[in-house]
């Protein structure tokens, strides 16, 4: 599934090629891709919009229309392909928005265009909706954000009675991390996975709040990661400290690498490095 870096990675791809253009058409080929308003209301109401902004919100894609907001998880297998407005449909294709030409105003190229939401698993979702709150209401907070501060993030963690790593993937205590990036930056924090919350102190909040950041932020630097089929033309891959490292040597000591599994999730350790 893809994370924050490459959502971001994906909405900052999109935005030129889509902002000033207006939907002419939404054809839905798989129902259950539209989880909110009903397939009918959704094509009614998305029709004639004109798309604002693309931007990302945690691991959700969000296209800024003209009086409403569209919202788009990739979950596991979810891709987004522009497309020339005259291509055939293809046989995974949930989704497709038909696009006009851009105004004067974007840097778009001057032709109408296909947005296609190309899904083979059928577990992407997407929503219209005028408040986006509705969909991202529980969210936690971004860990790019001014608000994402060191001393809120050791309260935050002192506040719970749990493991660590489980907690940094729950979505609604922070927003955008996943397998991969958790891993990598409680590697950088040498903290482990299985570290109860409540008894981090604030130096290591503060080394993990520092190594999240650092992690996500290189990790959009170079396009996100390229791990399967799905997700293409990130770099990250190359770069693992840990993640799908197993038997190789650790960057920071040598000592080999481990996998173990934490809340039902493959999770790569430095036994050195990250002590219980």
């Amino acid at each position: 599934m893809p994370e924050l870096p490459e959502v971001e990675t994906i909405a900052r791809s999109l935005r030129p090629e889509l902002i000033g253009r207006t939907i002419l058409a939404a054809e839905v080929r798989w129902p259950r891709t539209v989880a909110s308003p009903s397939v009918r209301g959704f094509k009614e109401r998305v029709q004639g919009q004109v798309i604002q902004q693309v931007g990302r919100r945690a691991k959700f894609l969000h296209i800024q229309l003209s009086s409403s907001n569209l919202l788009i998880h990739l979950r596991m297998s979810g891709d987004l392909q522009i497309r020339s407005a005259q291509s055939r449909p293809e046989k995974h294709d949930r989704l497709i928005l038909h696009l006009s030409a851009p105004s004067s105003q974007a840097t778009a190229p001057a032709s109408p265009i296909d947005l296609a939401f190309n899904d083979t698993r059928k577990f992407g979702r997407v929503w219209l909706t005028a408040d986006i709150h509705e969909v991202l209401g529980n969210l936690g907070p971004e860990p790019l954000s001014r608000a994402f501060t060191p001393q809120r993030f050791h309260d935050a963690l002192r506040a719970h009675r749990r493991q660590l790593k489980p907690l940094l993937l729950d979505q609604t205590f922070l927003a955008g991390l996943g397998n991969i990036y958790t891993d990598e930056a409680l590697h950088l924090a040498k903290l482990h996975p299985l570290a109860p919350t409540h008894d981090v102190t604030a130096r290591q909040a503060w080394r993990l709040h520092t190594a999240i950041r650092l992690i996500l932020r290189e990790g959009i630097r170079r396009n996100g990661a390229s791990i399967d089929w799905v997700y293409r033309g990130g770099d990250f891959q190359n770069h693992f400290r840990v993640y799908g490292r197993l038997g190789q040597p650790c960057p920071v000591c040598g000592t080999a690498i481990r996998r173990l599994v934490v809340g039902q999730r493959g999770t790569h350790v430095c036994p050195k490095c990250q002590r219980v």
